[in-house]
């Protein structure tokens, strides 16, 4: 069966963007150096379903390759999804994308869109993203959406690729979640050049 897989970089403080972030100004003031070890190593590694390729170090491409492999289709938040501009119609990852929203923007609705707007809830899209995953993993994408499977029960796996770097306000990952406490597992620490990636598993 599919699980979920939220991964993402994160500020030492618990960020994942800075703040005033905007369709014009996409990881918010100063959230771009969230991702300076994407250019920080020597090793090409690509984005799948794009032409992007980072330079990073041999053990962040060992782990991240890996885990990037075994992703499959995408849920996020319309937020996200504005903010990147739908990603010009191509979502990281090349598959499937389930945007969770209350209102389905016509513009982006024809029969080659790869994506599917949710307006019934996170559960429906989780299930729907799960139905059409074929067994590899559903990426949870945007903090909100990773907050709501969080407190519904609904997310397996965290993967946070840790920046030393403090931005002191802007996007928290860990806001709002109602059913907190919870108990984490760590499944793996892997040490980059400018990262440090963490893995954990969800114990409800």
């Amino acid at each position: 069966m599919s699980k979920t897989v939220f991964e993402n970089s994160i500020s030492l403080d618990g960020y994942v963007a800075g703040p005033n972030d905007n369709p014009e100004n996409g990881m918010g003031d100063g959230g771009m150096r969230l991702f300076e070890w994407y250019q920080a190593g020597d090793v090409d590694m690509p984005l799948p379903g794009t032409d992007m390729a980072f330079k990073v170090s041999q053990a962040s491409a060992d782990f991240m390759q890996a885990e990037w492999a075994n992703l499959g289709v995408m849920v996020v938040g319309r937020r996200t999804f504005d903010i990147a501009h739908g990603w010009g119609g191509y979502p990281p990852g090349g598959g499937r994308c389930f945007v969770v929203t209350h209102t389905v923007p016509p513009e982006w609705v024809n029969d080659d869109s790869p994506f599917t707007f949710v307006t019934d809830g996170i559960e429906s899209a989780v299930r729907q993203a799960k139905q059409v995953a074929d067994g590899k993993a559903v990426s949870i994408t945007s903090a909100n959406i990773a907050q709501q499977c969080l407190s519904a029960g609904l997310l397996d796996e965290l993967i946070l690729n840790v920046s030393p770097t403090l931005l002191g306000a802007g996007v928290r990952l860990f806001d709002h979640l109602g059913s907190a406490p919870f108990e984490l597992e760590q499944l793996a620490v892997v040490e980059g050049i400018g990262v440090t990636h963490l893995k954990y598993r969800v114990i409800y």
